[in-house]
């Protein structure tokens, strides 16, 4: 699997020698930035709450706004976007809706590779200690799991 992790650190030495080791207990390699970056794409996702405003109503606004894609899960819309148009996507947007959940630049993967139930636990295990550390802000991964 591929992995983006996004970290903020006043100690750069410290905080790349725990992603390293966090890296090859779990059977991976910490490659150098950007090394992983040619399997995702960065866009602009924004997610309003599914209760401000219908679907057929927030795909419409997200057409007319500017964006590439939009998504209807259980609790909220996602509107993808080119990530250099994401604050004018957003300002149309309120122009109608008001509950924003968030705006972010993501990276999305641009294939998901599945991973075996018998290798579930050690890649959630791998991700889940990424978490922890407390200089990580981001994770993003092309991790698909299924049930097998």
């Amino acid at each position: 699997i591929a992995v983006i992790v996004e970290v903020l650190t006043d100690n750069k030495n410290r905080t790349a020698s725990q992603l390293r080791t966090i890296f090859n207990k779990n059977g991976g390699n910490l490659g150098s930035s950007g090394s992983a970056s040619h399997n995702f794409t960065q866009v602009g996702v924004i997610r309003i709450e599914k209760n401000a405003i219908k679907e057929e109503r927030v795909l419409e606004l997200a057409i007319e706004a500017g964006a590439t894609e939009c998504f209807s899960y259980e609790d909220f819309h996602e509107i993808h976007c080119d990530k250099n148009s994401i604050y004018s996507v957003k300002k149309k947007l309120e122009e109608n809706i008001a509950n924003f959940i968030s705006t972010e630049l993501e990276w999305i993967p641009n294939n998901k590779v599945v991973v075996s139930k018998d290798n579930q636990e050690l890649a959630n295990s791998f991700l889940e200690d990424l978490d922890n550390n407390d200089d990580v802000q981001n994770i993003y991964t092309n991790l698909n799991l299924v049930n097998n």
